[in-house]
């Protein structure tokens, strides 16, 4: 499957990026506007927290300093997870904290990578060429 998937492995990873990205915005977007089904938040660690998501996903997607903002989205997500997810039990199966663990990796992948192609930092030529 390599193979053949590798010489796609560029878009693959784009395409990644852009799709991580704009789901973690729109984690943002329930905090700070009260859509998608979220409660908007008027101040605290969840309103900081909104407006990492949305910013930091808005500029991972678009690729503009991918690298550096993933891993801050990443080190938010660890937070996260120990802070809201850990006490309530052991496993992120039981705690419910599956997804802030994905982010949290995927976003430290971005970070070692960067922006790559189909991003903004290609366009002005700051992106890693993989």
């Amino acid at each position: 499957m390599e193979k053949w998937l590798g010489k796609y492995s560029n878009v693959l990873y784009a395409l990644m990026r852009i799709i991580a990205g704009g789901l973690y915005a729109c984690h943002g977007a329930q905090k700070l506007f009260g859509v998608f089904g979220g409660q908007k938040q008027e101040a605290g660690l969840l309103l900081a927290a909104g407006i990492i998501e949305f910013v930091g996903g808005i500029l991972i997607a678009v690729g503009f300093f991918a690298g550096f903002v993933a891993f801050v989205c990443s080190g938010q997500m660890a937070a996260a997870y120990f802070m809201a997810h850990a006490p309530k039990a052991a496993w992120p199966i039981m705690n419910g904290g599956e997804l802030a663990v994905v982010f949290c990796f995927v976003f430290l992948y971005i970070a070692s990578v960067g922006s790559g192609i189909l991003s903004i930092d290609a366009l002005i030529g700051k992106a890693k060429r993989q």
